[in-house]
């Protein structure tokens, strides 16, 4: 009996969504089944290179900041040229450059070439995620960007085991592996996915257009990317404070490693689960407690003194992550016009791309100055103002409209 109900369970997570996404949903999982640079830079250019911590450092930021620069520049594009354009530009993009790194040498172009890498990466998102929204009805929405997320996660756990071996034997054949991988997205995109931005007539561009201008003008959603910011920095202390203050705690590489793996295990094995309970429920509380889960499940690490006990509060945080990132994702579209979606998302990328800048100063001065436990209870202070904001600015939503069905989409299904 519980394998039937499993197999019913599992057959409802994934029916009902159209071809276009499920292609999407396979480039998503090879794009990350092939990550090399995100995780083993920083190794790549102290041990295979010789470069300082510092250099490392720098490297880091500058594909960070190119993130940033194309989070907004990924979001136009997606509405003005079309979300396939997008995605092969910047995904052949991506595979060039990764490819070029990967045979960089001096530190002037390794830092060029990482900020391009960055750039590259990034412009796809706001891309993919408009695309989404585009073809998928909006009561499956938050299934289905709960899916996508299940993806990048799978990907990236497989992809972290899979680069650690192939790191051991060459560096180089790990950028070109992932190099591969994106230009095989790049064909998926080409050959399977039709363009899914809604179609307009010429009379209607000019009243529908949006800008980054009206975007920034929309107070109420400029809020929501600000609180996306807040929750985004709170998150990324799980990469940039956690393995620092274990350090100074005593504690190992390897111990870290133990406590920060319960992170990927729970979003694979809980992720498609728990969207079940959650996909029709309230966003607003939904948003609220994934907030107050965030903030004071990093907050506990102030009284972790074991690796049991940080791992028990990673797998706080780890749900507040699974219930927040399709239920945020599905809000942002939510409240965008369907004709601005790419730059909306754009936006919405672009808070955590900020917050991946923002994060790693911010808690290297809080932890150098007052400690490790300072900083816990900020992410605390954090989380519960984030999750205030949420409970104020998400009193009355918009009403969920039926997504308008592009021509050439509705031809690809006729056939």
């Amino acid at each position: 009996m519980p394998s039937v109900a499993l197999r019913r369970a599992a057959r409802e997570t994934v029916s009902g969504l159209p071809r276009e996404f499920w292609w999407l949903w396979t480039s998503t999982l090879v794009n990350r089944l092939g990550a090399f640079v995100a995780t083993y830079m920083a190794l790549y250019l102290t041990l295979d290179r010789g470069y300082s911590a510092s250099y490392a450092g720098l490297v880091a930021s500058l594909h960070g900041l190119g993130g940033v620069v194309s989070s907004l520049a990924g979001g136009v594009m997606a509405d003005r040229l079309g979300r396939r354009p997008t995605l092969l530009v910047a995904q052949s993009s991506t595979a060039g450059a990764v490819a070029l790194l990967g045979f960089a040498s001096d530190p002037v172009a390794i830092a060029g070439v990482a900020f391009l890498v960055g750039m590259a990466s990034n412009a796809s998102r706001p891309a993919v995620q408009a695309m989404m929204a585009d073809i998928v009805r909006p009561e499956d929405r938050v299934r289905a960007f709960s899916l996508n997320y299940w993806a990048i996660n799978l990907g990236f756990a497989v992809s972290s085991m899979g680069a650690g071996f192939v790191a051991e034997v060459s560096y180089r054949a790990g950028f070109l592996i992932e190099a591969g991988m994106t230009a095989v997205c790049a064909v998926l995109v080409f050959l399977k996915l039709p363009e899914s931005r809604p179609e307009r007539a010429a009379k209607e561009v000019a009243k529908d257009d949006v800008s980054l201008a009206s975007v920034l003008r929309d107070g109420r959603y400029m809020a929501v990317v600000g609180l996306s910011f807040l929750v985004a920095l709170i998150f990324q202390q799980g990469s940039v404070a956690l393995p620092v203050a274990m350090g100074q705690a005593g504690f190992t590489p390897a111990d870290y490693g133990m406590a920060i793996a319960v992170n990927g295990v729970l979003i694979v094995v809980l992720q498609i689960p728990v969207t079940r309970i959650i996909e029709h429920r309230d966003p607003r509380s939904l948003l609220v407690v994934s907030s107050l889960l965030a903030g004071y499940g990093f907050g506990l690490t102030a009284f972790a003194g074991s690796v049991g006990v940080f791992a028990l509060t990673v797998c706080v945080w780890t749900l507040a992550e699974i219930v927040n990132a399709p239920t945020q994702t599905g809000l942002v579209v939510r409240l965008s016009p369907v004709h601005g979606r790419g730059r909306y998302q754009g936006m919405y990328t672009l808070s955590w791309s900020a917050a991946a800048l923002v994060a790693p100063l911010m808690s290297g001065v809080v932890i150098d100055r007052f400690g490790a436990e300072w900083l816990w209870g900020v992410c605390a202070v954090v989380g519960t103002g984030a999750g205030l904001g949420y409970g104020v600015l998400m009193r009355r939503l918009p009403v969920q409209r039926p997504a308008a069905v592009p021509a050439k989409s509705a031809e690809v299904r006729a056939a």
